[in-house]
């Protein structure tokens, strides 16, 4: 019997309870990965394209695929369920696009929710008038090559990011989080206690009420940690 590590697809994984899912919905990256000490937010060059007012939230189903080849990212599409992201570990392949229209739309009638792609796409423009979310590295014009083999449901890196099916995956115009599966119900708590006090912080500047001695005494005592200079 040969060795199926490159060549294989995993079907029964444990994603990240639904109703735990749609609780991040709207809810900011940079919150997020602050809360996870900033150090689960994908790398910069993984942009959002097109429409940046879709919030992206769902579990991660992932494909591992060779340098501009996307027979596996075909099959993907048809095996994810509604609501899932497809993480696509393209090894940053950027000389051919992995998915275009035609992908994004049959994604979207699937019920999708995202994807995010470390390697090119392209028809970018249709996702100006698409509701899919997509994040890619690059964008040309060149098509893939259909050879195969990949894998499906495997850990695969993404954007810098280490990605198991069933993660939790946020996105929205700033970029991408991953959420551990065990770890995304203590984070929201977390979350939501930093958003909603930040809310209460921007609507007091809004209204002019800065408090400017709790401001300065928060960063002086950073710089008098670091003593710092301070020259008249």
């Amino acid at each position: 019997m040969g060795c199926d590590i490159g060549n294989r697809i995993i079907m029964n994984f444990e994603r990240t309870p639904r109703e735990l899912v749609e609780a991040y919905d709207g809810i900011p990256s940079s919150n997020i990965g602050d809360m996870m000490n900033r150090l689960y937010c994908m790398r910069s060059y993984l942009n959002r394209i097109g429409r940046h007012d879709i919030h992206m939230h769902g579990t991660a189903f992932t494909v591992k695929v060779p340098d501009g080849d996307n027979v596996f990212l075909h099959k993907a599409l048809d095996l994810a369920q509604p609501g899932d992201v497809i993480i696509v570990d393209g090894n940053g392949c950027t000389s051919r696009s992995l998915c275009g229209e035609i992908m994004f739309t049959y994604a979207q009638q699937r019920g999708i929710a995202g994807l995010v792609v470390d390697g090119a796409i392209r028809d970018s423009d249709a996702l100006d008038h698409l509701e899919l979310p997509v994040y890619a590295a690059a964008i040309t014009p060149q098509g893939p090559y259909k050879n195969g083999p990949g894998e499906i449901n495997v850990p695969v890196s993404c954007g810098g990011q280490v990605v198991f099916p069933g993660d939790l995956i946020v996105g929205d115009a700033d970029g991408v989080c991953v959420i551990r599966r065990d770890d995304a119900e203590m984070i929201l708590k977390l979350v939501r206690e930093k958003f909603d006090g930040e809310q209460v912080t921007l609507e007091n500047y809004r209204k002019g009420i800065l408090d400017r001695e709790k401001h300065s005494a928060t960063y002086d005592a950073i710089l008098n940690k670091l003593n710092t200079t301070i020259r008249e």
